[in-house]
């Protein structure tokens, strides 16, 4: 009479087997899981950049340069006059911003629910050349957002004087 069954080799062999393939499913598991917040870290980012852009794309182009950009002033300066956020009139007064928590036109925290751990730098330059004008008829401005996983983020927009 024969007798079936499996050996005491057998049974430590399929033991390592799914050992191995537990231990790598598992990695696999924890390398998106811990990376799951990235999209909501680069909506928000976007988000940020957007209130900047649009915020520094609605203030004259310098100090001198009249409400409503006519007549058109001359040369280009980054000169950041106004010490409080909620009198930046100019492109150049943003140039002030670096490594800052997320504000308002007024000077105030954005949601810091939303936004907590995000800061926000900006950069502006004289850069009409790079965009085949006179250099001083247009500001490179750089929004830079760093998020809390230390990631960064650089948005570019040009500001023309016109």
């Amino acid at each position: 009479m024969m007798q079936r069954g499996t050996t005491l080799v057998e049974l430590i062999i399929t033991i390592v087997i799914i050992g191995v393939a537990i231990a790598g499913v598992v990695g696999a598991f924890s390398l998106i899981v811990g990376r799951s917040a990235d999209p909501l870290n680069q909506t928000r980012a976007v988000s940020l950049a957007q209130i900047y852009m649009d915020e520094i794309l609605s203030r004259r182009y310098s100090e001198n340069t009249p409400q409503g950009g006519v007549p058109r002033s001359s040369g280009c300066s980054i000169n950041t006059e106004e010490s409080d956020r909620a009198a930046y009139d100019d492109a150049d007064d943003y140039n002030a911003i670096n490594n800052e928590s997320p504000r308002n036109a007024e000077g105030d925290l954005l949601d810091p629910t939303a936004y907590s751990g995000f800061t926000v730098s900006v950069s502006v330059v004289c850069a009409g050349g790079e965009i085949g004008l006179p250099g001083d008829d247009a500001k490179r401005i750089d929004v830079t957002i760093l998020d809390p996983l230390d990631q960064n983020y650089q948005f570019t927009v040009y500001r023309t004087n016109f």
